[in-house]
This record gives C-alpha cells, sequence and structure tokens, in this order.
C-alpha cells in the first residue's frame, strides 16, 4: 500500500495495490501492521456502509467531544467527491478542507483522524461507501457543518440545482458555530 500525507497534518491518502487478470482483481484494503507503521494504531470498532445515488450530497458530518470519530472511508462502486473539514482548535489549518475523489476504480481510501467533519458528494449513477471507525455513534453528540458554508469554499462538483440532501444536511451550522465549547475537542 502506498500512504500519502496530505496538506492537512494527520489526513492520508492510503492507495491499496491490486492484482488483477482476466479474471478481475485481489487487493488488500486494510492491514493493521502497515497502517500503524504510517499513520499509527487506531482501534477501529465498527464498519459502516451506504448506498446512494448521483446527486447525493451526505455531510458534513461529526460527533463531538468524546464521541468524535476517525474515520477510513473508502468506495466499492461508483465515484465520490470527499471532503473533511479540519475542526480541530489550535491546528494551524483549522477550518480548510481536504477533498479527495474516491472511486471502486481506483481502489483509493482516506484516513481522517478524530476532530473532523467528512461528508461526499456522489458524482456517478451511484456509489457504494464503505468506512471504518473508532468510536461509537452518539447520537446526543451528532453535529452538522454545513455543506455551503461561504467560508469553506467547497466545489463539491455538482450543480447545486441536483443536490439531493437531508433536512439535516440542509439546516448544517456554519464555520463561525464551530466554538471549542460547542466542538469538546
Amino acid at each position: 500500500m502506498n500512504f500519502i500525507e496530505q496538506d492537512i497534518k494527520g489526513v492520508w491518502v492510503i492507495e491499496p495495490k491490486r492484482f488483477g487478470d482476466s479474471r478481475g482483481y485481489f487487493s488488500e484494503v486494510f492491514k493493521q501492521a502497515d497502517f500503524d507503521a504510517h499513520v499509527g494504531h487506531v482501534d477501529f470498532i465498527q464498519d459502516n456502509e451506504s448506498f446512494s445515488s448521483r446527486g447525493v450530497v451526505r455531510g458534513l458530518h461529526f460527533q463531538r467531544g468524546e464521541w468524535s470519530q476517525a474515520k477510513l472511508v473508502r468506495v466499492s462502486q461508483g465515484a465520490v467527491l470527499d471532503v473533511a473539514v479540519d475542526l480541530r482548535q489550535g491546528s494551524p489549518t483549522w477550518g480548510k478542507h481536504i477533498a479527495v475523489e474516491l472511486s471502486g476504480d481506483t481502489g483509493r481510501q482516506l484516513f481522517i483522524p478524530r476532530g473532523f467533519a467528512h461528508g461526499f458528494a456522489v458524482l456517478t449513477d451511484v456509489a457504494q461507501f464503505q468506512y471504518k471507525v473508532d468510536n461509537i455513534y452518539a447520537p446526543q453528540a451528532e453535529a452538522t457543518l454545513s455543506f455551503n458554508d461561504p467560508a469553506l469554499a467547497i466545489d463539491w462538483r455538482i450543480n447545486p440545482a441536483n443536490m439531493l440532501l437531508s433536512e439535516k444536511d440542509l439546516k448544517g451550522l456554519s464555520l463561525d458555530d464551530m466554538t471549542p465549547e460547542f466542538l469538546g475537542f
């Protein structure tokens, strides 16, 4: 696997090797020893999956305080633009974001440490999105950062008129609302 640290410290693109022939391919998508050697040790406790159609934008989601989650995300079918926003207080890149295209064709993955808001936009007819987390889901700690906050200036690569969003995602908070007291991390 190839581990590439991004411009925001702690965020990594991981490119698994694929071995293919006329039947298809084989790939190791996670190996604890390699992950520990490059990124550091993370105790992943749960795997999640979502399936979405073109134009769906999910996020920017995060959990506050002790319920914060690190995530290792990948796409097994289709393609998404995956976005992580740094909300770590005191970070030199606070409020900045990373946007990486992930697809079933490339197998690229993104590791997002605790203290980030996360979301993605589906760029193909459908996308199957999978991710590992290192903490349980805590509804009382869930929050949403506005996907279209002008302070973030995220180019989701989808016409806003064609975006499909949940009620929760339409009511996301602004970056200005991300105070240390609110975030708790």
